[in-house]
């Protein structure tokens, strides 16, 4: 006979780092593997988007692990190669999956628009839907959904803030 169990909380690790731009937020699970990065003065959106993702989840304080606090902070002092050490997972749809794993192909130092991302994954209609999915992405700066900009240039939504945005992207050493 089967029993109903209701699936128990998702339990993270919660950590904070400082940075340039403000205190990170890095969420990992008992793996080391990061599973959200966001900022301190969003931290209910990024909690709203962990739920949608793995629906009840505990947060505990924790250090992070030792590697994905180096690689991040080596990132924000000019590393740039550092941020393909960590290792992260979500868990979204699939087709939001397909968007995260290709953000990480835009190159630091470059930018794409949400049209050519969508081409790029082989869906070229599929731009608005891109950009919902780059905007429920949990990771941030890791997966760099601040590379993406508008198709005319222009700096266009960001979760952390379009100045945050602008700083990342002119730290990577583009133009702005």
């Amino acid at each position: 006979m089967e029993t109903n169990r209701a699936k128990l909380p998702e339990t993270f690790s919660l950590d904070r780092l400082d940075t340039p731009i403000g205190v990170a937020l890095i969420v990992s699970d008992d793996d080391g593997v990061l599973r959200a990065l966001d900022w301190e003065d969003y931290e209910p959106r990024m909690k709203e988007l962990l739920r949608l993702q793995y629906g009840a989840v505990v947060l505990k304080d924790a250090r992070g692990p030792k590697e994905l606090r180096s690689a991040l902070s080596g990132y924000f002092e000019g590393d740039l190669d550092r941020l393909r050490q960590i290792e992260w997972r979500v868990a979204g749809t699939a087709f939001q999956q397909k968007v995260w794993k290709a953000l990480p192909r835009i190159p630091a130092g470059t930018t794409m628009s949400y049209g050519a991302l969508a081409a790029k994954i082989g869906l070229p209609k599929a731009i608005r839907a891109v950009g919902h999915a780059n905007g429920s992405n949990p990771i941030s700066v890791v997966v760099p959904c601040h590379r993406l900009i508008g198709a005319n240039g222009s700096l266009v939504k960001y979760g952390g803030g379009l100045e945050r945005k602008r700083w990342l992207l002119q730290h990577e050493g583009v133009e702005v």
